[in-house]
Order: C-alpha cells, then structure tokens, then sequence
C-alpha cells in the first residue's frame, strides 16, 4: 500500500471538520491517498480583536442616504482609487498634463464646441493656463493626485466657469479686451472650490472605507498576521504537530532520503513545509506543491535559517537535497501568493516550478482561498505527489 501524501493548510483555519471534508474531496479529484495535517488550534486567538478596532459613528459605517458599505471588493477598489491621492500637498511644482489638457478641451482652437461658434480663444487659454500654474502648488488636495480623470475634469471646470452659457453670471468674461483681473478672479475662486470639494470627498469615502475594511477585514487580517506572528514564536509547536501527524502513519515517513514524504500546503502551510525541509533536522520531502504561498517572500525579508543561506544579488538560494521536486502555483490577485524561482534552486541548478493561475470570475476579488476548488491545483497535485512505481 502506497503512503499517503500530506496537505497540511495556511492561515486563518479554524475549522478541523471542515479542512478534513476539503481534503477528502480533494483526494476524490485527485486519486490520490491524502492525510490532512491540521494545526489551526495553535494560531491566532482573533476572538476579542474588535475591541482594538476604533468605532466610527456606530457600528457600521453608514452612508448618507442611509445604506451600509458592505462590499469588502468595492471598498478595496475605492481605496485603489485613492492611492492615486498619497502625494504631500503641493507637490507638482509644474501644472499636471491632464488638468492642460481639460482647459484645452474648452478653449483650444481644435476643441469641440458643440452649438458655439467660437473657433477657440487661444489668448484665454494661456491666462488660464498661466494662472492655474501659479495657484496648482496652494491647493490642498488637487496638487496631491495623478489621477488623470479627475484632473482633467478640473480643468475642464475650471474653464467652464469662462465660457458660460449666456444667462450664466459670469457672462462675458469671454473675448477680447475682457478684464484679466475679474478672469484670474474666477479662476482662483473657482479652483479653491474644486479643491475644498475633492479634499471633503476623498476624507469622507477615505474615513468610510477605512472603517468598512477594519471592521469587514479586520478578523481575516488578523488570522493571517496573527498565524504568521504565532507561526514566529512557537514555529517548534506547529512543527511538532506536523511530525507527530505524519509519524502516526509511520514513524519513519520524512527522516532520511530512504524515506521520503510528499507534501500538498496552502499559504503559510508552504512556508511550514519549505521551513522543515531546509532545517538542520529536516523533513525529507520528495515532492512538494504550494499554492498561495509565502516562503520567498519570507526569506527575503528575513532569513529563514536551517540549511538555507540569505538571499545575495544575482545569486539564487540553494535548496538542500532534502527538499526534492517544488511545484509552487499562484494566483494573479492573490496579493499573498509569491514566486519561488527567482529566489531558490534546487540542488542541480533547476529553479522550483512556479505556474500562474488563471482568474476565475467566480473566485470574485478575494481569491487567497479559492485554490481549493480549482481544477488546476487538484491536477497539479494529482501529477506532482503521484507516486513512483
């Protein structure tokens, strides 16, 4: 009888009953003998981390109209948009491509001016531009973005406020021989709005998002920095029960190169594998696959010890022979899923295997666990873990 191969899971699992019901069905898919390896007893302890989660107008971070934020990807994408507001006020010393590029949408002599007749006003379109450079680094929240759109919109504003409609108030202030001073008057008021505008915006989505996502998040957060933290400190614990797992099959299985054993880990059950197989006392691994793992990643920041020497410029990490045949799969929106072969190699030279996944629609933004039902990581292990004749 073949020995089993050993899936052992990554962070934030808590469930024992449930991780056994997820192997099972993965050792259908694959043919394969599979024994779980779960440690998640010994993580995190994420039952009071609400307390450390500052309140923000209640419970929940409603909206004006009354609604509630509760899409964590539609949160997340918000907050995508404002990295594009990071920059310390005025920090453009030039006046932004975009925010020109808006104004000539007004006023450039090539620019559409759907029912009027003027052809452009390229002498207009320099006082704005001119003045526009010289008030850019005194706002407070337009000088901080590189979003294109929203500068560009900016512009376009800004010299709307010129070329009004005819019952608008600043009518007239278009053409030849118009008082410059009233024109710079508009723009500078004009900008100010716009920039007192975007500053409430930005703070009020900024405030709600950040509150959505620590109380939304914060749990998940907190079991995969807690894991990884607990994994830091009592690495010989989470060890141990890996060892113990495996010698319950055979108390030989994974001490010597006569005895190998083969190993499936998700997340930080990758790098628990990676650590064990390139220890002093290793576990001898003839074929490993990791999915969403972290081990590079890690080592990089941090040497992880054992038998593996820091990471040099141009110089990959050698593998011990202890640790065989490494498939590392990754997800491309699975922000803790790392490569493996622009860092290690094997003992004869060749780098782990790392495959992309493709993205499922399915999988939605959160896709650190959705390895578990995609066919690819169960054919993967089904070839990589198959066992030799």
């Amino acid at each position: 009888m073949d020995e089993p191969a050993f899936v052992i899971h990554g962070v934030g699992n808590r469930d024992r009953v449930g991780f056994t019901a997820t192997v099972t069905a993965l050792e259908v898919t694959t043919g394969l003998t599979l024994r779980p390896v779960y440690w998640g007893d010994l993580g995190a302890d994420d039952t009071f981390v609400d307390l450390s989660l500052p309140l923000r107008g209640g419970a929940q971070a409603e909206l004006r109209d009354g609604g509630v934020l509760e899409d964590a990807a539609g949160t997340a994408a918000v907050l995508t948009g404002l990295m594009h507001c990071t920059q310390p006020a005025g920090w453009g010393v030039d006046l932004p491509p975009a925010v020109r590029e808006g104004v000539h949408d007004v006023l450039g002599e090539d620019a559409d001016q759907g029912l009027r007749t003027s052809t452009g006003d390229p002498e207009l379109e320099q006082l704005v531009l001119d003045t526009l450079a010289e008030l850019w680094p005194t706002t407070d929240w337009l000088s901080r973005t590189d979003d294109p759109v929203l500068l560009r919109e900016t512009g376009r504003a800004i010299t709307d406020a010129l070329a009004p409609e005819p019952d608008d108030p600043y009518a007239g202030l278009r053409g030849p021989g118009q008082d410059q001073n009233k024109q710079r008057g508009v723009i500078r008021r004009r900008l100010a709005d716009l920039d007192r505008i975007a500053g409430a915006a930005m703070q009020a989505v900024a405030g709600r998002a950040n509150h959505a996502l620590r109380t939304r998040l914060g749990p998940a957060t907190t079991r995969f920095l807690g894991d990884v933290l607990v994994y830091q400190r009592h690495r010989e614990a989470i060890q141990a029960r890996v060892w113990d797992q495996i010698a319950a099959v055979d108390p030989l299985l994974g001490t010597g190169p006569e005895h190998r054993v083969r190993v499936a880990a998700h997340s930080l059950g990758g790098v628990i594998a990676v650590d064990m197989a390139t220890a002093q006392q290793p576990l001898w691994i003839s074929s490993l696959v990791t999915f969403g793992s972290q081990s590079a990643y890690f080592h990089l920041c941090d040497p992880r010890g054992g038998q593996l020497a820091p990471y040099s410029l141009n110089t990959l990490v050698s593998l011990p022979p202890s640790l065989g045949r490494w498939t590392n799969l990754w997800q491309p929106l699975d922000v803790l899923a790392f490569a493996a072969s622009r860092v290690f190699h094997h003992e004869d030279g060749t780098p782990p295997i790392d495959i992309a996944l493709p993205h499922t629609a399915s999988a939605g933004m959160w896709t650190h666990s959705a390895y578990w039902d995609m066919p690819q990581v169960a054919a993967t292990i089904a070839d990589a873990l198959r066992p030799t004749p």
